[in-house]
Order: C-alpha cells, then structure tokens, then sequence
C-alpha cells in the first residue's frame, strides 16, 4: 500500500508526526528545488533554503524513519540525487553542493545501517520532463538583467528550451525508485538516463581546462 501525505519537509515537527504516524517501510526524499543562478547572486536566505530542503530535511526524515525501520529489521531509503551530485556546471552551483552533500551523507548513511537490514539507494536521474525545469527557468528569467550574467543566463533559458525535447518520461525514474524499494539487494547507485550516461563519459575523459574552456564558451562567460 501507499500512502500520501501533503509534508513541508522543512517542517521538523510535522516531519516527526507523520513518520511516527505511518512508520514507513520505505522512504523515497525527492523533495527539491532549482537553486538556478550564479554563486555570487544568490544570497545567504535561499541558499540556507536549498541546503535545508535538499540536505537537512532528507537527512531528518531518514533519521526519523529509522527508528522504526531498525526495529523492524529490514527498510529502504532511497535518496532521489541527480546527475548533478557527481558533475558540476556554471550558474546552478547551489543545486550541486545540495545533491553532492546529499550523496555523501547517504554513503555514510549506508555504511552505518549495513548491518540492520536497511538498505540505502542513491538514484541519480539525468535529464527528465517534470515541473522543475519550469521554476529553474522562472529562477533564470528572474535573475537577468544583472549586467554581470546577463547574457550567460539568457543562454542558459535558451538551453533548457532547446534540450526539453530530449528529456525522458519521469516514470522511468519513478521505476527505478520501485525496482529499488523491492530488490532484495538493491544497488548502491542508479545513474538513469542516457544524457546522465554521456555527461559521466564526457566528465571523464574531458580534462578539466577543456571542460571550462567549452562551458564557457556555451554560456558566454
């Protein structure tokens, strides 16, 4: 069975109450935000908003949830990270520092409960069409006119238009989660998407001056 509620996952309290209401077998943190824009131009309330959404809150839930699942002997928790939690690029920084702590803290995670019979899953989706590309592109829009980025982040929304053909169907990522929740020995990480398989290649094999040279060329920076 599966059963939704509506949950503010920066809401500790309300965190606590439903995990103790539902005592879940399997926990699914997908909860997340754009965070699109320069370093320099997001200030310290909305990074504070992105770590706390995309760090602190997953952590909280699997800490709550834990309780019940050692008790039980057995559990899932699969942490929802990205393509963007092994790679890096310009103008979505915060995002990346977000889904590269979120990966460290679940191999951590792992380790600690190995021996309870909870096992930790990091799904790391590429690009796919769902409702956050739409904000991001909002977050973008809103930044321009910063004479700094200006033309960068026009580049940037032309980008997101331009590969939105491209993106896969979200219920691929979706069965993944479920593959992952029922699999007796589930894997550590699932990279999905061919776009996140070419970019893992590409980071690879690309050295690191050619990659800047090349994003900063696209983005005109």
């Amino acid at each position: 069975m599966v059963e939704t509620v509506l949950l503010d996952v920066t809401d500790g309290d309300r965190c606590a109450r439903v995990i103790d209401e539902i005592r879940p077998y399997a926990l699914v943190n997908n909860a997340g935000c754009p965070a699109a824009g320069a370093i320099e131009d997001v200030d310290d309330p909305e990074a504070r908003h992105v770590l706390e959404t995309m760090v602190v809150a997953p952590m909280r839930l699997a800490r709550l949830a834990l309780r019940h699942m050692v008790a039980a002997g057995e559990g899932r928790i699969v942490n929802v990270s990205s393509l963007y939690g092994r790679i890096t690029t310009p103008l979505t920084g915060w995002y990346q520092a977000a889904k590269h702590a979120l990966e460290a803290l679940s191999d951590a995670l792992r380790v600690e409960v190995a021996s309870t019979g909870v096992k930790i899953v990091v799904v790391e989706p590429g690009g796919f069409r769902t409702g956050i590309w739409e904000q991001a592109e909002r977050d973008v829009v809103g930044r321009c006119g910063r004479a700094r980025y200006h033309e960068p982040y026009l580049r940037s929304v032309a980008g997101m238009r331009a590969s939105q053909w491209l993106m896969g169907d979200p219920s691929r990522v979706a069965d993944v989660i479920a593959r992952s929740i029922i699999a007796r020995r589930p894997r550590k990480r699932r990279l999905v998407g061919y776009d996140a398989s070419l970019f893992m290649i590409a980071d690879r094999l690309l050295p690191a001056a050619v990659k800047d040279r090349l994003e900063r060329t696209i983005l005109g920076l």
